[in-house]
Order: structure tokens, then C-alpha cells, then sequence
């Protein structure tokens, strides 16, 4: 499945957990230690802001960066729209993309986006108690990604140490292995 088909399905995911999050879950807890409820919809909310821009080709600076005002789910649910339109853009997926971490083929870039939405909307999910069940080969695919592209260098931040799974599911497995316990 191609990464822009995976986004197509992982992003409207996001959009409906983040759509029954309340105020008062917004200050919780998330199993990415250092983020709350909000901080996981502000940091996807900034990512997407800028990554949408460079997957058109354009400066994502000009995109500058988004104010999460009163309703950080809208600004969540905006942000994602655009980056799904970007990421299904022509030749999104083609060309060569200057990312924070150096230039990279679109298509390697929109596997990283994919696996951190997939990963960040399994502990928005879990955080707000929410189901988060995306397809099992999607799991898959992004698993295998995963365990090729993360480095024991990469293993800081949003990669922490890998974990024992709680659970047997593949989302489970792939929560842990980037260092998330339920």
C-alpha cells in the first residue's frame, strides 16, 4: 500500500478520535510521556501545518505556525485535511522533500507521517479511552517500516526504548516497539 493510500485511511481516524475528545481530557495524560491530550493535538496539529506545504513543493515556512486558540480539536481536524489533500497532491509522493531531518524522497517522508499518525492516534485513543483499530495489514506495513527505519539513535523523544507489548494485536506491538506502554 502506498503511503498516501495509508494516510487516506489513517487520517480520517484521527480526525473522528480527536472529534469525541473533550475539554476535560485535553490536560490528560498520554502514553507518549511527554505530551498531554492537548500536546499530542498541538505537535500533529505544527507537523501538519508544515509538512502539508512541503509536500506540494512549496516553503513551509510561509505556512509559519498555528494557533490552537479555544478549540484545539478544530485546528487538529483543519491541519489534518490539509495535510491529506497535500500528501494525495500530484507528485507529492515524486519528489525530493527537505524534512527536519535532511532531504528525503516524498515517499519515504509520507511513511514517517503515516507511522507517526498511527502511532500518535494509538495513544490519543488510549488516553481518552477510545477504540483505535486500524486494519491489521495497514498495521503491518507500518510495523515493518518501523523496524527498518528506527535506529537505536532515533530512540529519544517520540522513539523511547522498546517496550514489552500489553496486548498480542499488532497495534499493540507496534505501540511498544516506539516505546509506548498502555
Amino acid at each position: 500500500m502506498e503511503p498516501n493510500e495509508q494516510l487516506a485511511v489513517i487520517i480520517p481516524m484521527l480526525r473522528e478520535v480527536a472529534g469525541r475528545i473533550t475539554a476535560a481530557q485535553l490536560p490528560g495524560p498520554t502514553p507518549c510521556t511527554e505530551f498531554t491530550v492537548e500536546a499530542v493535538l498541538d505537535h500533529m496539529t505544527q507537523l501538519a501545518t508544515g509538512f502539508a506545504p512541503m509536500f506540494r513543493g512549496e516553503d513551509p515556512a510561509a505556512a509559519g505556525t498555528v494557533a490552537l486558540g479555544s478549540d484545539p480539536v478544530e485546528a487538529f481536524d483543519a491541519a489534518m485535511a490539509e495535510l491529506l489533500a497535500a500528501v494525495q497532491s500530484p507528485g507529492a509522493l515524486d519528489r525530493t522533500i527537505q524534512t527536519p531531518g535532511g532531504q528525503m524522497p516524498g515517499e519515504a517522508f509520507a511513511r514517517l507521517v503515516a507511522l507517526d499518525g498511527v502511532v500518535h492516534g494509538w495513544d490519543l485513543a488510549t488516553s481518552t479511552s477510545q477504540d483505535w483499530a486500524p486494519p491489521e495489514g495497514l498495521v503491518a506495513e507500518i510495523d515493518a517500516f518501523a523496524r527498518a527505519a528506527i535506529s537505536p539513535e532515533m530512540r529519544t523523544g517520540a522513539f523511547g526504548a522498546e517496550r514489552t507489548a500489553s496486548g498480542a494485536g499488532p497495534m499493540d506491538q507496534l505501540a511498544a516497539f516506539t516505546g509506548r506502554v498502555a
